[in-house]
């Protein structure tokens, strides 16, 4: 079968590899309908994310189940699953507290585990599953194609994005800063409308990005950055906001959340964190709250599946590129020169 494939920075690949087989009971096997190209992935590409040998790449898909080890008892074949980004048992002491990306148990798909080994990811044409009952959720009936999108975005930005609301405190009537207008920053602004506040403001400046802000829930936008853009909002909103989401994970803009919090608030971070040190004078001088971290998928994505199905999220707009999986490395190097905002590749 057909999978994507890193082998080095700047050196991404479709190739021909083994099709997965049940190698444990609890395994399920999960023939790809759609898989999605994540900013951390681009990590990788950009030589960001060590890599010490050639790993096979995606952590973002959804599928039909094939075929379940003898242990595997909530699920069956035919059934279409959505896979968040790391598998869990459901019974740790991390996951019964509601955190299965910290599962003892757990993996990361297309990632390295402690001892070096690797559980394949979901940019292929089927992916073995572990822990599967506990891992995967399925969706009822056959969802049509034009849903899927959406469904993918669960897998991985829009829980993300919805977790970083949370972490914020954004609620009913709360005016929230989004430093960040890529896929999570996109569906956080999705996520603050879904629980009620009453102002949003998107720091951007791309155009389409402005747009499809505007078009989730955006009330205001700043093109402005770093110590310019923070003072714009602190002026705009009279003091700053008590509820800000960092979608980015570099120094630049955890700095500029903080410039935009007003004393006292919220930050809520889900950006991966690369080459940042925490500005922990900045965050003690304004008795700031930050929160955040992997997002626990597997927990925050069931609450999310109805307002999916029934229309009232449709987060999948995120995706405004399509590539066949033959080629995902265009759509890598697309995404990485931002000539698209989000990736879906297609078996």
């Amino acid at each position: 079968m057909l999978a994507v494939v890193m082998h080095a920075p700047g050196d991404v690949r479709v190739e021909e590899v083994p099709e997965p087989r049940v190698e444990e009971a609890t395994d399920a096997l999960v023939r790809v309908v759609a898989a999605g190209v994540c900013g951390s992935d681009l990590s990788v590409l950009r030589g960001l994310s060590p890599l010490p040998r050639p790993v096979r790449s995606g952590h973002e898909f959804v599928g039909v189940v094939e075929d379940t080890g003898a242990g595997v008892t909530a699920l069956r074949p035919g059934d279409f699953v959505l896979a968040p980004f790391s598998t869990s048992d459901g019974t740790c002491p991390h996951c019964r507290r509601g955190l299965p990306i910290a599962c003892e148990n757990g993996r990361l798909f297309g990632e390295f585990g402690p001892d070096g080994s690797v559980l394949d990811g979901g940019q292929a044409e089927s992916v073995r599953v572990p822990l599967a009952d506990t891992t995967l959720v399925a969706v009822p009936g056959t969802p049509p194609d034009d849903l899927v999108p959406s469904l993918l975005a669960l897998t991985d930005v829009m829980s993300t994005g919805h977790e970083a609301a949370v972490h914020a405190g954004v609620a009913p009537g709360s005016t929230v800063v989004v430093v960040g207008d890529g896929a999570v920053g996109q569906c956080a602004v999705l996520a603050s409308r879904r629980l009620g506040a009453a102002r949003i403001v998107v720091m951007s400046r791309d155009p389409w990005r402005r747009r499809l802000a505007r078009a989730h829930g955006a009330t205001d936008l700043v093109a402005a950055r770093g110590e310019e853009g923070a003072a714009e909002v602190v002026d705009l909103l009279d003091g700053g906001s008590g509820h800000v989401i960092e979608a980015v994970g570099s120094l630049e803009s955890v700095r500029q959340a903080i410039g935009c919090a007003r004393p006292g608030g919220r930050i809520g971070y889900v950006g991966l964190p690369w080459g940042v040190t925490l500005p922990l004078w900045e965050l003690f001088g304004k008795n700031l709250t930050l929160a955040g971290g992997g997002a626990n998928v597997r927990v925050t994505m069931p609450g999310l599946l109805g307002d999916v199905l029934d229309g009232a999220l449709r987060p999948g707009e995120v995706f405004d590129a399509a590539y066949s999986l033959a080629d995902a490395p265009k759509a890598f190097h697309a995404m990485d020169a931002r000539r698209c905002l989000k990736p879906v590749l297609r078996p």
